[in-house]
């Protein structure tokens, strides 16, 4: 299954949902073009609310990977997004330690400069 989210996971649910397309961009399950699933067919089968969904492809539209088309859905950008995919999801997984261990976006700032 391509979408899979933990309810019991502190991570938001539409968090879950963009890094479940993204996993699949670096995969390459999902391929530049492919149209993903309506918001409402996606939030009726994983039972979550639909604003749930159309926040994730939001999301991930704001990043560069989605094309959001009024009544042609959600698509994967033409062109080579992997590595924006890849990094996205490193950060937004960093982010979340961060957060998860109380450390600050300014301390995690000055943590990635004093690693260069």
């Amino acid at each position: 299954m391509l979408f899979e989210i933990d309810t019991r996971s502190p991570v938001p649910i539409y968090n879950q949902i963009a890094a479940c397309v993204r996993r699949a961009i670096v995969a390459g399950t999902i391929r530049p073009g492919a149209k993903l699933p309506p918001s409402r067919d996606l939030a009726r089968e994983l039972d979550v609310n639909m604003h749930t969904v159309q926040r994730a492809y939001g999301q991930l539209r704001d990043e560069g990977l989605l094309e959001l088309r009024q009544g042609r859905g959600a698509i994967v950008v033409p062109g080579d997004v992997v590595p924006s995919a890849r990094l996205n999801g490193l950060l937004r997984d960093l982010l979340a330690e961060a957060v998860e261990q109380g450390i600050t976006t300014g301390e995690l700032t000055k943590l990635m400069e004093s690693m260069r």
